[in-house]
């Protein structure tokens, strides 16, 4: 099961870790993996939470413009496909 944190989490957890905590026991009791905190670092170092919430909402945003610009170009290959046929 994939447990999901909120930015307010994840931006305490990145501000403890740059301030010294060792990842390990963080890690531990958080319960994430190591890597899974360093990952965390590289993307929210020095972000709020208000910054890291607009992240992830331009993120979600951007992904769902992806599916449909995908979609929309597999309809018009098939439109296009149809239509290069003689009747």
């Amino acid at each position: 099961m994939k447990k999901r944190f909120t930015e307010e989490q994840i931006v305490k957890a990145v501000t403890r870790l740059t301030n010294g905590t060792p990842a390990k026991d963080l890690s531990r009791e958080i319960g994430v993996s190591q890597h899974t905190l360093y990952n965390w670092k590289k993307k929210y170092k020095g972000m709020g939470v208000s910054e890291a919430k607009r992240l992830r909402e331009l993120e979600a945003e951007n992904s769902k413009l992806k599916k449909l610009v995908a979609d929309l170009s597999l309809d018009n290959l098939m439109l296009k496909d149809v239509n290069s046929k003689k009747w």
